[in-house]
């Protein structure tokens, strides 16, 4: 809500307050003890009502007496920053903390809402909880009994357990972040099936929309049971080079690449899959952004520079650029995985080529521009684009599968 809004409410409720007693109206608000006595939405009718509850993120109006010269207030023993323009003697219009982290508050500070001001202070009962657990990522949707995971999202807090397809539950190692953004876990046994996963909290319980241990949804290539290999890097099913494999899994290798050598059909610098299903005719009017390709890789040799472009029937026109290697603020640094690893490409990051460089301009139109029909070949290749020899990448991959994102 914009802060032109906020204020033409608070002048409301400021007015609304004087006709139902005009002598507190009149009555310095400094002068008498801090009182709560409700809090209330701050969005238009009908959602303009009194709150039995509320939750990060949210804006509220406390309502009460002698609230104007407000200098503190806490949620949850959490201080809130305010703006003092949209006070009044009845009313504090507030934002209640985004990044509150439930994991460190002080127990006996839940659920209750503190004012302090010069003239005392009011502690007022009121449940301020997160919403249920939301999931977004994991960082191997096909990792093994006994390897540990990282699920990222929001809401972490006070877990109760992780349901894996099958029912298969996990309710004991589980570790949180304060921020409430992940948890670590270890997989456990007995998980014979695919599907989504689900984090319980005391709060209620969130669902994933990825799927795990799921060998058949949107899979194009996985060397097993899905195997529309084509030609380039060899494969291996080796547990002791690369342990946590699920089978068979492909692995390129370059060795000595020169700066601006793009010569990906050398040795195992490729992996070619034929003409496969990427998206249903049905869902080729949804956005790019719904849908995903995804894979696992598994780096053991640290990956310095060179680039991983990844095409559809050999159409440079639309490309995704992977470089491990190089960080969010531009520098760089050796790049390896802990095991194997859920590499999420969306369709939107397949794009034009800019300033020379491959991938790096805009993304397609819409769904059709990129994939046409829906179906075609997926390449994957290692060039190197940069001036410095790559002395030597290797990589492990697996489970190549176009998948829904978003909805």
């Amino acid at each position: 809500m914009s802060n032109f809004n906020i204020k033409k409410l608070l002048f409301l409720l400021m007015i609304g307050g004087c006709f139902l007693s005009l002598s507190s109206c009149k009555k310095n608000s400094s002068e008498g003890t801090p009182v709560i006595t409700q809090i209330r939405a701050i969005a238009p009718a009908p959602n303009d009502s009194i709150l039995k509850k509320a939750g990060p993120g949210e804006w509220v109006v406390i309502q009460g007496a002698n609230l104007e010269t407000a200098t503190q207030i806490f949620f949850n023993g959490y201080p809130a920053t305010f703006n003092s323009a949209l006070f009044s003697g009845n009313n504090l219009v507030v934002l209640i903390p985004g990044d509150m982290p439930f994991a460190t508050l002080k127990p006996d500070e839940l659920n209750t809402i503190k004012v302090v001001t010069p003239t005392g202070t009011v502690v007022y009962t009121f449940p301020i909880v997160p919403p249920p657990p939301v999931i977004l990522a994991m960082s191997n949707e096909y990792a093994v009994a006994g390897t540990k995971i990282s699920i990222t999202g929001s809401n972490f807090f006070y877990i109760d357990k992780v349901i894996f397809p099958g029912g298969i539950t996990a309710s004991t190692g589980i570790v949180s972040n304060t921020s409430g953004t992940q948890l670590e876990l270890t997989v456990p046994a007995g998980i014979t099936t695919g599907g989504t996963i689900q984090v319980v909290n005391r709060y209620g319980t969130g669902t994933s929309l990825l799927l795990f241990n799921d060998f058949t949804t949107g899979v194009m290539q996985n060397y097993d049971n899905v195997n529309n290999y084509d030609w380039g890097a060899g494969n291996s099913n080796s547990s002791t080079a690369y342990p946590g494999n699920r089978g068979t899994y492909g692995v390129m290798k370059a060795a000595g690449v020169g700066g601006g050598d793009f010569g990906w059909w050398n040795g195992d610098r490729s992996l070619n899959v034929k003409s496969v299903q990427w998206v249903a005719s049905a869902n080729l009017s949804k956005p790019l952004g719904n849908y995903a390709l995804k894979f696992e890789i598994n780096i053991t040799k640290p990956w310095k520079n060179g680039s991983l472009m990844i095409l559809k029937d050999y159409n440079w026109n639309f490309v995704a650029r992977l470089e491990g290697w190089k960080k969010p603020d531009g520098t760089s640094a050796d790049f390896t995985t802990t095991g194997w690893q859920t590499v999420t490409v969306p369709l939107s990051s397949f794009k034009t080529k800019a300033n020379g460089q491959d991938g790096t301009g805009d993304p397609a139109g819409s769904m059709a521009a990129l994939l046409g029909s829906g179906s075609g070949g997926l390449n994957v290749f290692f060039v190197n684009a940069g001036t410095t020899t790559v002395t030597v990448f290797e990589a492990a991959m697996d489970n190549f599968r176009v998948v829904k994102i978003a909805n």
